[in-house]
């Protein structure tokens, strides 16, 4: 037994050793906060085990509860939904009215949860308010005014647009499930900005949809840069309080120490704060009769940059029927914003878990919380849409 102990330290000081030499070291995090909390990947209350800093907010004002207000029960398949894929939040706003909410394993109006890829929608919009604010002087900016090291090759044909579009053709793998990836080490490494710009520009930028959280954190560090303030304060000053958030927002870094945030990520707040920047986009940009955000900009972002690629605009996740345009927020694990702009209808659903195919996030669950929202409102004649 001695012996088995005594290699077994030996086996652990040279696997240590061997993250340390390989610079792999954010695996040990990983680990600990993954598989010793009971998960395989990222998960809504990971915020609790890193480094955060505070998106401030001011004034409050709660949601107007509509008039029939939790009257319209659940559909069946909603409900059988909700237990299967573990979700923790679910909202109908119909005409800027909260129309429908509940909350399941524990989670209440107030409780956080990582947003995951939702916030790069926020971080489109930084780039909308720091354009209509002339500190980024267009979305065809080059990257290269801000960060001389995309100043020579494929690098200097990189604008900010391109970032915002997932156009960049840059070398980001997203895989999440490979600890060696790079999306891990991102996720879990302490020094995001050296990592991002590590980054090489593989394919012309501008031509084509590829899907990279790497291009929202190159994003950021633009703004940052163009602002001279850290996101969290700008997300704060530029929206949080302006939208009259209820609750203060956290934002994930990626140390103390650098506190870059994971602009790609790993926004925590509750389901109705969520649901704001959301009513921001389906108003054209404005919030109380006042322009927050500009409306061009607003258009263009929930419009596709490429034919080829319908589903995606500036930040945001596209889908369009026959009679229905959609856009929407959208993260890990089925954290969405849906909004249907005609029908002046918002959808939120936040959870544990998400079945999707293709690659295309309305395929699957997301659907279904769509359908199943719009067949709760036809029960009702003055909420049929």
């Amino acid at each position: 037994m001695k012996k088995f102990i005594s290699r077994l330290v030996i086996l652990i000081a040279v696997l240590i050793a061997a993250l340390y030499i390989t610079d792999t070291t954010y695996i040990i995090k990983a680990v600990r906060t993954i598989y010793f909390n009971g998960h395989t990947t990222a998960f809504l209350d990971d915020y609790t085990f890193s480094e955060n800093k505070t998106v401030k907010t001011g004034k409050s004002k709660a949601w107007p509860l509509h008039k029939n207000y939790n009257k319209i029960p659940a559909t069946q398949k909603l409900l059988d939904l909700h237990k299967t894929q573990g979700t923790v939040a679910y909202l109908i706003i119909k005409n800027d009215s909260l129309l429908y909410e509940a909350y399941y394993d524990g989670y209440n109006e107030d409780s956080r949860s990582n947003s995951f890829s939702m916030a790069k929608s926020y971080v489109s919009g930084l780039l909308g308010k720091a354009i209509m604010e002339g500190v980024i002087k267009s979305l065809e900016q080059p990257v290269s005014d801000f960060f001389p090291q995309y100043k020579e090759g494929l690098g200097a044909k990189v604008t900010v647009g391109d970032l915002a579009s997932m156009a960049s053709g840059s070398s980001w793998d997203e895989s999440y499930y490979s600890p060696f990836s790079i999306t891990t080490k991102a996720y879990y490494g302490e020094n995001l900005e050296d990592l991002t710009l590590g980054l090489t520009t593989e394919i012309e930028p501008g031509q084509a949809f590829k899907y990279a959280s790497g291009d929202t954190q190159l994003l950021a560090m633009v703004i940052e840069k163009a602002t001279g303030k850290k996101l969290y304060d700008y997300l704060s000053e530029s929206f949080w309080i302006p939208l009259e958030s209820e609750n203060e927002a956290l934002w994930q870094v990626d140390s103390e120490t650098n506190a870059m945030v994971k602009a790609y990520c790993c926004i925590a707040t509750n389901a109705k704060d969520f649901a704001r920047f959301g009513k921001l986009y389906k108003n054209h940009g404005k919030w109380n009769g006042k322009q927050i955000l500009d409306s061009t900009f607003v258009a263009k972002s929930i419009q596709p940059r490429f034919k080829e690629t319908p589903k995606y605009g500036y930040g945001w996740w596209l889908r369009k029927t026959e009679d229905k345009s959609f856009f929407m927020m959208e993260g890990h694990l089925g954290q969405c914003v849906i909004v249907e702009p005609t029908d002046d209808l918002i959808v939120v659903r936040l959870g544990h878990a998400k079945e999707s195919f293709d690659h295309d996030p309305y395929n699957g669950d997301i659907s279904v919380y769509i359908e199943e929202a719009y067949k709760m409102l036809s029960n009702d004649p003055q909420t049929k849409p």
